[in-house]
């Protein structure tokens, strides 16, 4: 293949722009803020977890208070009721009198009980609810370190895309001028050989894979006609000529 030296040289700068845009793509998924927020997330949800556990414990608990306090209302509704019939003098009967203030007292012990359980409820209530609060607190923390984090990584993203707008444009004005059969030859090569195409041919060595050429090597490339495409022996990429290199 043959191209004009220009135009060898032409492809260096594409070759420099893809480059560029691979470091850029790098960067971008690579931003520290990535790993960051997906730390956060985890622990975000975990809490999340955590805090709707003591939600559904003090909800749960709410309930079991109600249930609680009806129970100790009912007793002592009964009591209450017993206990009116004993001061009004309706119940004359010894026995019923006897079995009447036994009832009381055992009402008075069941009340005594309930209320024991509803303290107990309501200490459990508190303590769900005081992690309620916590959780809350630290769910909210952390979702103010993830946002912050996310909007850290959007500027980056940003920048970075800016970038790869100006210089996608910078490679689209060059690729344009390079010969489309040198371009096709490049982009195959560049799609092989881990993003990299055409390289300098830099004192004797080729700056794709580093290895100096042989000596039968180098003394064809200087016999060739300047727009010989020349190509690299070792990794068969575009080697590209300049002043530099120690022809």
């Amino acid at each position: 293949m043959n191209a004009a030296p220009a135009d060898q040289i032409r492809l260096l700068d594409v070759q420099a722009l893809d480059v560029r845009l691979q470091q850029l793509a790098h960067r971008r998924k690579s931003l520290p803020e990535h790993a960051e927020i997906d730390s956060l997330t985890k622990d975000h949800t975990q809490l999340r977890d955590l805090l709707v556990a003591a939600q559904t414990e003090e909800s749960d608990c709410a309930r079991e208070q109600t249930k609680a306090e009806q129970d100790v209302d009912q007793v002592r509704q009964r009591a209450a009721r017993d206990q009116q019939r004993l001061d009004s003098g309706a119940v004359t009967s010894p026995k019923d009198l006897e079995n009447l203030q036994k009832e009381i007292a055992s009402l008075a012990k069941r009340q005594g009980d309930l209320e024991d359980v509803v303290l107990e409820v309501m200490e459990r209530r508190e303590g769900a609810q005081e992690r309620v609060g916590e959780l809350t607190e630290r769910v909210a923390s952390v979702q103010a370190k993830i946002d912050d984090a996310t909007g850290r990584r959007d500027a980056a993203f940003e920048e970075i895309d800016g970038e790869v707008a100006t210089v996608t444009k910078e490679r689209e004005v060059i690729a344009a001028a390079v010969p489309a059969d040198l371009l096709k030859l490049y982009e195959k090569l560049r799609e092989q050989q881990g993003g990299i195409g055409a390289a300098k041919l830099y004192q004797r060595t080729c700056q794709g894979c580093r290895q100096e050429l042989a000596i039968t090597e180098l003394n064809e490339i200087r016999r060739a006609a300047p727009d010989t495409v020349a190509r690299c022996e070792n990794c068969r990429r575009i080697l590209v000529r300049t002043a530099e290199s120690g022809l």
